[in-house]
């Protein structure tokens, strides 16, 4: 039986640690997570709800050495965890410290990944099972799998792909990790890209770009995500669907806000 310490969030989180509480040779010893923001829309699972409902340990404070050393991690996980883990703390686990990124890396590195995959036209995106290093998103791939992108597909409905994806990544790689035989494959860096943080204000509408960019904005951060938008007279409009019809952009369906 090996322990495992979990770093969690959202309903990525949830499938993966549902994936390690079905087998009998990992016990979950301690689960981190974030306390939810008050200013952003929960559409996700709850990893702290789940751990509790489990009769895990779970905290949502700062990550702390002594804390994770007593719980005694032959490996360590970061499914969705939103902060970078001290490498002293990753270093406490003999099998390895593994992430869960949303993209197929090397692309996509950083923040955001499903919306800008959406954001920049892509066809397909998917889900990464890497080591953990001191630079974020860099470590040798352990396992991949790919999601397509519909060209009307939101970032909503591929994230729902995303998360059932995660699950099965990490199903197939827990044997080759708890034996010790997960060294995974090098990223190649020549492929390598990496996007930021996204913001509200980042869906303002520039009505001088292609109809297919305008699109791909609004499904990019269309609802749950703050949406795309303009001002006419004064008063923001929302915009949360459109479609390209023979090449136009067609507005299907936008709001006025007071």
């Amino acid at each position: 039986m090996k322990n495992a310490v979990v770093f969690a969030y959202s309903s990525v989180g949830c499938e993966c640690i549902k994936v390690l509480l079905n087998r009998d040779d990992v016990k979950i010893t301690l689960v981190y997570t974030h306390e939810d923001d008050p200013n952003e829309e929960h559409w996700f699972d709850s990893v702290y709800e789940l751990s509790k409902q489990n009769g895990l340990k779970v905290l949502t404070s700062e990550p702390d050495y002594e804390t994770v050393k007593a719980a005694k991690p032959d490996v360590i996980f970061s499914f969705y965890y939103r902060s970078m883990i001290d490498m002293k703390i990753l270093d406490l686990a003999p099998l390895g410290a593994f992430n869960m990124h949303g993209s197929l890396l090397p692309k996509y590195r950083g923040r955001a990944c499903v919306n800008w995959a959406v954001l920049n036209g892509e066809t397909e995106t998917g889900v990464t099972l890497h080591h953990m290093t001191k630079y974020a998103d860099r470590g040798n791939i352990v396992n991949q799998e790919a999601v397509s992108i519909g060209e009307n597909e939101t970032s909503h409905d591929v994230f729902m792909k995303i998360i059932p994806a995660a699950g099965r990544v990490l199903s197939r790689s827990l044997n080759d990790i708890l034996s010790g035989n997960a060294e995974g494959t090098p990223q190649d860096e020549s492929k390598a890209t990496k996007f930021g943080r996204r913001r509200p204000e980042d869906g303002l509408i520039d009505w001088s770009k292609s109809a297919r960019e305008i699109h791909n904005l609004v499904r990019a951060v269309a609802k749950p995500f703050p949406g795309a938008f303009f001002y006419r007279d004064g008063k923001k409009v929302m915009v949360w669907k459109t479609c390209i019809k023979d090449g136009q952009l067609e507005v299907l369906e936008w709001e006025e806000l007071n």
